[in-house]
């Protein structure tokens, strides 16, 4: 079954995740050859975010209904014709389409691996089977950082998405084959599953979590898929392939991180230090990293890592949120959670390129006005902390 099953699903989000954070390393190719404004690299981007976002919640009525190996390789049939899409888009509007085509097809991997394993291996390794999958998610944005900014000057960014488009078959292909058990679809009538949605969108619990989640681990997402790379270039100074280098660090962080708490929650726990106590403090160290990222002192690199580690533990909301609901109801609590951090990815992504434009053209150098909108970032961020640790 760990042939069988765990690698398929687990290509699949490692593909899911090199995709996520593609664009950030060809951002300067796309800015030049396309000569697109960075409002409009922004909304580009942010495309996949949006429409990976708006299917969580049907998602998961699909993946009860027919399974996790067809809900998933037929979607990645989609996100492979998005990939063939970008590499032949010569508009901002087919490129646009193309990433939101990736970001639809892309957006079971991590809930149908869930799924899948849920159906094949026992509940005592369901912990160490999350951990092996989301360390797939960061060895795709690692792939995604300095080892694809030596691949675009020998193939170009059309090649590498023609060499996505045929991984996408590939992956699909690989899922398509995946044995799956027959389960038939859950027999609560579709009025009340809604009625159980309303009443998780409703409760105070869920409130005292999303804006924490939106803002900053949307904030993270944002950063790392598309703004960091600008940013290091037009803030810090760096060439393309450093501030490739410093996403490399960022999702080594990462990766990090989900392993560590994988691994490491259970005893932390039992020294007092348990995931209430982990959330807390990891974000509030990871809006010490980027005040100390905005005001541009300190470290550069350690700092850039600081921020993958803060992504792993920000992942502790998801179990937090749903101990204060019973466990029928699991699916609608996380995917709910799920199509709030994408969302604020989405706004952040788009806003964060809008703002710089403004700003830009109110006469304010480059520099100073990224700066200026990724301070106004933190301050948003920093009030949801507040607010969370308020309630």
């Amino acid at each position: 079954m760990w042939l069988r099953v765990f690698l398929p699903f687990a290509a699949g989000y490692y593909f899911s995740y090199f995709l996520r954070n593609v664009n950030a390393v060809i951002a300067p190719e796309l800015t030049r050859e396309l000569g697109v404004s960075a409002a409009d690299l922004g909304l580009l981007t942010s495309a996949y975010l949006l429409a990976f976002g708006a299917v969580q919640l049907p998602l998961g009525l699909a993946l009860d209904r027919y399974g996790a190996r067809r809900v998933e390789a037929t979607l990645l049939l989609i996100a492979a014709a998005g990939c063939a899409l970008f590499a032949v888009g010569s508009s901002l509007t087919q490129l646009a389409i193309a990433r939101a085509l990736i970001g639809l097809g892309v957006s079971a991997c991590l809930m149908a691996s869930f799924k899948a394993f849920g159906q094949w291996f026992g509940i005592e390794r369901q912990a160490s089977l999350n951990a092996a999958i989301m360390a797939a998610g960061g060895l795709g944005a690692l792939t995604a950082s300095t080892p694809l900014s030596w691949a675009i000057p020998q193939f170009g960014w059309r090649g590498v998405f023609i060499a996505l488009a045929v991984a996408g078959l590939a992956v699909a292909a690989g899922i398509f084959g995946t044995p799956e058990k027959t389960v038939g679809a859950s027999q609560t009538p579709f009025r009340q599953q809604v009625a159980g949605l309303v009443g998780v969108l409703r409760s105070r619990a869920f409130w005292r979590y999303a804006p924490q989640s939106t803002l900053i681990i949307g904030g993270f997402m944002a950063l790392q898929g598309l703004w960091a790379v600008p940013w290091l270039m037009n803030f810090s100074g760096l060439t393309r392939d450093a501030a490739a280098h410093h996403l490399l660090l960022m999702a080594g962080g990462m990766l990090t991180g989900f392993l560590g708490i994988a691994f490491g929650v259970t005893p932390l726990a039992a020294r007092g230090l348990g995931p209430e106590t982990l959330l807390k403090w990891g974000m509030g160290l990871g809006l010490l990293a980027s005040f100390l990222i905005v005001i541009g002192v300190g470290p550069s690199e350690l700092l850039w890592l600081s921020l993958g580690l803060v992504f792993s533990v920000g992942n502790l909301a998801y179990a937090l949120l749903q101990s204060n609901y019973g466990p029928e109801l699991a699916g609608r609590v996380n995917t709910a959670l799920n199509l709030m951090v994408f969302l604020g990815a989405f706004l952040i992504q788009w806003g964060f390129g809008a703002s710089v434009d403004a700003l830009r053209a109110a006469g304010h150098a480059t520099a100073d006005a990224y700066q200026t909108s990724f301070a106004v970032l933190l301050a948003a961020q920093a009030a949801s902390w507040l607010w969370y640790l308020r309630r």
